[in-house]
């Protein structure tokens, strides 16, 4: 089996390189000349967890391709793939389609199967399927092209593990054809038993968005709960176990801390906002969820300036951790965004550590200093904030953290270090939801 894959970003990397590894046959192109080449040398643009191997192999073994010609890409193909960019649309905080509605026009004009199933991969509000499906049948009137919806549950980080055991599969389809081309794709995670869910295209699209809103949802609730918690006394994670031990509500997703970020939930969550207003049947409570997330990237930045005292300009921070989750270099929407600008705004010393700062370089503010290591990042600051819970800060000494600084103030705003164990070491410890 073959086929082509329209974006050589987080996603269309990681399921191309995957859908190899089960022995399909896989092409991937994009528009950006350097990114294919580099590809095709073994240099991945993108921090995940063991994609270098899984691509360098697959393309060695010549299973996994690379290209900028459409129609090189799509020769002999049975699915083309839509992995293109749908990010906030500027003015109204809608998807901007314009990259998927392109693609799959171009893909229509270059196709010659007849039979060829359009998948889209990129995650798009329900009814973007129709519009494909309007376009192709527009432009090649003379083929029979199936419009298919396979939406990803990627989660960065753990990428790899998520497509080779997943969940389930959501396969949206209007076609027989479609459904077979896209169930023998699958087969090998027949194997694991993995669910398939098939059903109309309108209704995967929503799934996506549906799965994705509920989680930060989740997320946002146990935030504001630990926020009650540092009120009356309680513990977050305690009130979090009791609550996760139910199997109605589950352990996952129930961590406080800065407020969520990445790719997907913060643009996605505004999405499907947008759209259920759009048709007359506004969820309230992912608005609230929008808003509440927002409000919350504020307070951690006014919680550290409290910590730094009523003068903290001249004062420095160091902070731990910047990109929005630990084990990826993204930086989209990540708590940093809004965190570290209001620190400099206020005239304190920035002065941070990640250890895949790539993308942080290009987006923090350019008074913000990167050092080398933990400590360095720690040396003479007034206060250090922990806030990308990476597993290299959870192993530092506290007694070395707490000589290399000026003061005694530690934020644990991912609650990863051990209160008692930081207080011993003479830290001024401060956490998030816990008295």
């Amino acid at each position: 089996m073959r086929i082509a894959v329209l974006g050589a970003g987080y996603v269309g990397l990681v399921s191309g390189a995957c859908f190899a590894e089960f022995g399909v046959n896989v092409c991937i192109v994009d528009t950006d000349p350097a990114k294919v080449e580099a590809l095709r040398r073994g240099v991945i643009p993108i921090y995940e967890p063991g994609l270098d191997k899984l691509v360098a192999e697959n393309h060695a073994d010549g299973r996994l391709g690379f290209t900028t010609d459409l129609e090189e890409a799509m020769e002999g193909a049975d699915c083309v793939f839509l992995a293109v960019g749908t990010p906030s649309r500027r003015g109204d905080g809608h998807a901007d389609l314009r990259y998927v509605y392109a693609a799959a026009e171009g893909v229509a004009r270059a196709a010659k199967k007849d039979g060829l199933v359009l998948v889209t991969k990129s995650t798009v509000p329900v009814g973007t399927g129709q519009k494909i499906r309007e376009i192709v049948q527009r432009v090649r009137p003379d083929l029979t092209i199936h419009v298919a919806s396979n939406p990803e549950f990627l989660r960065e980080g753990n990428a790899i593990g998520d497509f080779m055991r997943p969940d389930r599969v959501v396969l949206g389809a209007d076609s027989d054809a479609a459904f077979a081309t896209l169930r023998r794709l699958y087969r090998p995670l027949y194997l694991i038993e993995t669910p398939i869910v098939a059903t109309s295209i309108e209704t995967a699209e929503l799934i996506k968005y549906a799965a994705n809103a509920f989680l930060a949802t989740k997320i946002t609730f146990i935030n504001e709960i630990a926020d009650l918690c540092e009120r009356v006394g309680a513990d977050v994670h305690d009130v979090a176990r009791g609550m996760g031990l139910d199997g109605r509500i589950g352990r996952k997703f129930l961590h406080p801390g800065p407020g969520y970020g990445g790719s997907c939930f913060p643009k996605d969550t505004l999405a499907l906002a947008l759209t259920a207003r759009d048709a007359g049947a506004p969820i309230r409570l992912v608005e609230a969820t929008i808003a509440v997330n927002d409000a919350r990237k504020e307070a951690m930045a006014d919680r550290i300036l409290a910590a730094l005292g009523p003068s903290p300009a001249g004062k420095s921070v160091g902070i731990l951790g910047v990109t929005f989750k630990p084990e990826t270099d993204d930086m989209r929407d990540a708590p940093s965004l809004v965190i570290l600008p209001k620190l400099v705004a206020a005239g304190v010393e920035v002065t941070v550590h990640d250890p895949q700062p790539g993308q942080a370089r290009q987006v923090l503010p350019a008074a913000t200093r990167f050092a080398a290591s933990p400590i360095e990042a720690a040396t003479g600051a007034d206060v250090v904030v922990l806030l990308t819970e990476w597993n290299e800060y959870r192993s530092l000494s506290p007694d070395r953290l707490r000589s290399a600084m000026r003061g005694e103030t530690l934020l644990d705003l991912r609650n990863a270090w051990d209160p008692v164990a930081m207080r011993e070491a003479g830290f001024h410890y401060s956490s998030v939801g816990r008295a």
